[in-house]
């Protein structure tokens, strides 16, 4: 067992890491001052750069590579900021993966080469006004009849709700109770009775819109079918990639609170002499610089694990809900050690504590991780409802 990166590795690496520290970081402060989404031309950017879809097959126009590659380099993307990093999230472990590995080979070719190519940005739409955790309660109804899908209902909590350009839609497509019924269906932007609500206003995440998304008989192509009733499994399988994204985001904000306050300390003087001095502060770097290292072994074990195919549940919550509570941990231990700075929106610790909390929400709660953790070990579901 080696930890260490191969040479093919650390050049993406390095080369991820000087493109969004040299190209992106004054974009993210722009991101984050107006609260808009990365403009198209830099996500094509991203595209020619060869950022999107790494581990996408070649075949359908990403590098091919693994699991482990695509979030090394959403991890130096997403120190500069998440907004920045969201394109290649989606690329890589967003939606976009269950169009390619369930849905049907002529859709898959529509839509997976223009997400790769910066053409096209996939969205997923899951949480409704009365189903987040409880997801299988969902109400969005998908009827198939006359060769086409009808589509009613409305979501929410939906990252790139009104911006994205399609939808992974999880809805119910038939009777059978609770899990039974799901499955999910393509809904690409513009098409007649999509409508969205206004834009969300949260506390972090600014520079990913979000928006509720409604469905007033939206037909589209049964063809569009990604996962038919009862394809709910895969659809969580496809979504545990997600959760390691998701800790990969959670990682690279704690890694990037960790640099900025080992500098500060290093520089900064008080009682004639520099922070980092002071043994409180030492066993402080300590802690942050401990977390984010077990942090980063228990994605990249989930996602060597996997090889270039889906985590498992066990190995996707471990270190989802590890990342989702170290980051802040991290950034709030950061924030400390820099005082009235870290407390300043000049600076970029604050924007990071409330991206950091977001993550623990999206993407599943760390408790209903802890379930899945539970769950896992005792090798059976729990029913939540009795």
């Amino acid at each position: 067992m080696d930890f260490r990166l191969t040479d093919d590795q650390r050049q993406l690496q390095e080369a991820a890491r000087a493109f969004a520290q040299g190209e992106m970081r004054d974009i993210a402060r722009g991101l984050e001052q107006e609260d808009k989404a990365l403009s198209a031309a830099d996500i094509k950017r991203y595209a020619e750069m060869g950022f999107l879809g790494v581990n996408v097959s070649e075949d359908l126009g990403g590098l091919g590579l693994g699991n482990l590659e695509a979030l090394i380099v959403l991890e130096e993307f997403a120190k500069v900021s998440p907004a920045v990093a969201f394109p290649i999230f989606e690329s890589s472990v967003g939606p976009v993966r269950a169009v390619e590995h369930f849905a049907n080979a002529d859709l898959a070719k529509q839509i997976v080469p223009k997400v790769c190519a910066g053409e096209m940005v996939v969205a997923v739409a899951m949480s409704e006004p009365e189903a987040g955790s409880a997801l299988t309660d969902l109400k969005t109804r998908g009827e198939i009849k006359g060769g086409k899908i009808v589509l009613n209902g409305q979501k929410r909590w939906c990252s790139g709700g009104g911006h994205a350009d399609a939808y992974v839609v999880y809805c119910k497509l038939s009777d059978a109770p609770g899990a039974k019924g799901i499955g999910a269906v393509l809904v690409e932007k513009g098409t007649k009775g999509l409508s969205f609500g206004a834009r969300e206003r949260l506390m972090g995440f600014r520079g990913v819109p979000s928006a509720d998304i409604f469905f007033d008989n939206v037909e589209v192509p049964e063809e569009n079918l990604i996962v038919p009733a009862g394809g709910f499994k895969q659809l969580m399988e496809a979504f545990d990639l997600e959760r390691c994204g998701n800790a990969t985001m959670c990682l690279g904000i704690a890694q990037s609170a960790l640099d900025e306050a080992l500098a500060y300390v290093q520089e900064r003087k008080q009682f004639g002499k520099p922070l980092v001095e002071f043994q409180a502060v030492q066993m402080k770097l300590a802690e942050m610089a401990l977390r984010c290292e077990a942090s980063r072994l228990l994605i990249w074990r989930a996602a060597q694990n996997a090889a270039d195919g889906l985590p498992s549940i066990l190995d996707s919550s471990l270190a989802k809900c590890f990342a989702n509570e170290m980051v802040r941990d991290v950034t709030g231990a950061a924030m400390q050690v820099m005082g009235a700075y870290g407390y300043s929106k000049e600076f970029d610790m604050e924007r990071r504590m409330r991206d950091g909390w977001g993550w623990g929400i999206a993407g599943g709660a760390i408790d209903i991780q802890k379930v899945n953790i539970a769950a896992a070990l005792v090798g059976r579901r729990f029913d939540q409802r009795r």
